[in-house]
């Protein structure tokens, strides 16, 4: 639409790259599909951001929150419950691993993150260790924008504007096996040696200041790097040995994503906290949460006791209504049951794409995958600033989306195209993807 950009502020988008064309307008959404406002088609690679886990055009979502705001549009969670957030909270409950029996509801990922680490903080002041603040996290991980989240964060181009910053956000290396600096040859190896990385961080920074590790199971930023065999299970050990809480930030990887409703359980470790959003809802309301141990819950459970936090929309009537109805959807279609059935259809088809010179890796899990471009296969060479510049933002975006497909061509590590498709996508779909992937990067292989 034409006035788009006259008032509209679009979110991590170079507003001049829209002075001389329109921008694209999302209109309408049918299941693993969306149309523009020219009626144009595309296959949504990306379920919206990570989110519409459930698929578009969900009647019954609809339905469930229009009757919810209809008896109660909004009421908040500050020393009153309603009936909603109180049954989701079971539900959730519930479905998470271990003792994850505390739901602390917020309306996005950024904030569950915040939350999680002034829990943490909060935690370890009531329990005798007041100088336990600090967090260590991984290089080119994204946790959110808010000023402690972003801090979190491992993208220095995304915090530079914004600094300084909370202090205390210590990075170590991730898992990115195809550029692993140690053991590249034996993933086990790789992974006790990312693992034990954490562990140095920790003794350098000094344990009476680390409060918290905060990990996803499969990283996003950088393109989907999974855990290596036995990386979790070690980092458990050293969470253990200096009394470091493990929180699990599965905002993109929860609810499916992963073949499993949280990443946690995929993988096989029992984190403290596992941090949540987008998927809950599948994208219908905005809803997030920080789901805690009932150990951390303790120290607030005194007369006088209280986490001082809280934000005016979280735990929202409506948004509450819409995730019990799209958790409804989960277990009537076995949705969480289709991606185990179907990821390995899901990396055997894109992995045909491995015979492009340009496609050095294809990494994932699940329904979420990655896939590294390179200049160079038998070398790994990637592509300078230039480069990646004009090939992802000068050419493959744009012209994916031209051909159909909605995903994300992303350079905030190594270039990559990443795949995440609503959880009801199937063969017809991941065809769909390698074929308009395949005309494209051989397009882009002739331009280089």
């Amino acid at each position: 639409m034409a006035n788009a950009t006259d008032h509209l502020w679009m979110h991590f988008t170079r507003m001049a790259s829209y002075s001389a064309g329109e921008v694209p307008t999302i209109v309408r959404g049918d299941g693993a599909y969306v149309w523009d406002a020219q009626g144009r088609r595309y296959l949504d690679g990306l379920a919206g951001l990570f989110v519409v886990n459930a698929g578009h055009g969900r009647t019954e979502l609809a339905e469930a929150a229009a009757k919810q705001a209809g008896e109660l549009a909004y009421f908040p969670l500050w020393s009153y419950a309603h009936p909603t957030a109180i049954e989701l909270a079971e539900k959730v409950a519930a479905l998470a691993p271990g003792d994850l029996n505390r739901v602390f509801f917020t309306t996005g990922g950024s904030e569950a993150v915040e939350a999680a680490w002034k829990l943490a903080r909060a935690y370890f002041k009531r329990t005798g260790k007041p100088t336990k603040y600090k967090v260590v996290s991984r290089y080119i991980a994204y946790h959110g924008t808010s000023m402690g989240a972003l801090s979190i964060t491992g993208l220095p181009g995304i915090k530079t504007d914004f600094e300084p910053l909370v202090p205390g956000g210590i990075k170590v290396p991730n898992t990115n096996f195809y550029r692993a600096p140690e053991h590249g040859d034996d993933p086990e190896a790789f992974g006790r040696w990312a693992a034990d990385e954490i562990g140095r961080a920790i003794e350098r920074e000094g344990p009476d200041t680390v409060a918290a590790v905060f990990l996803e199971p499969v990283q996003n930023s950088g393109g989907c790097f999974p855990p290596p065999p036995g990386y979790f299970q070690r980092v458990r050990e050293i969470c253990d040995a200096y009394d470091v809480l493990l929180v699990s930030d599965e905002v993109i990887c929860s609810w499916g994503r992963l073949g499993e409703y949280f990443g946690a359980t995929r993988y096989g470790y029992q984190p403290d906290i596992i941090t949540t959003a987008k998927g809950i809802t599948s994208g219908y309301a905005p809803l997030g949460a920080m789901i805690a141990s009932d150990r951390l819950m303790e120290p607030f459970l005194s007369e006088t006791g209280m986490f001082a936090h809280g934000v005016t929309f979280g735990g929202h009537p409506v948004s509450c209504a819409v995730a019990l109805a799209n958790l409804e959807v989960f277990a009537r279609e076995n949705l969480v049951g289709h991606v185990r059935a179907n990821e390995g259809a899901f990396r055997s088809t894109l992995e045909k794409l491995t015979d492009l010179p340009i496609v050095g890796d294809v990494r994932g899990d699940g329904y979420f995958y990655g896939i590294e471009l390179v200049k160079d296969k038998a070398t790994r060479e990637t592509f300078d600033e230039a480069e990646s510049e004009r090939l992802l933002r000068g050419f493959l975006s744009t012209a994916l989306f031209q051909a159909g497909l909605y995903c994300r061509a992303d350079d905030r590590g190594d270039p990559v195209v990443q795949l995440a498709p609503p959880l009801i996508a199937g063969q017809q779909q991941f065809d769909e993807i390698e074929q308009i992937l395949r005309t494209v990067l051989t397009e882009a292989w002739s331009r280089l």
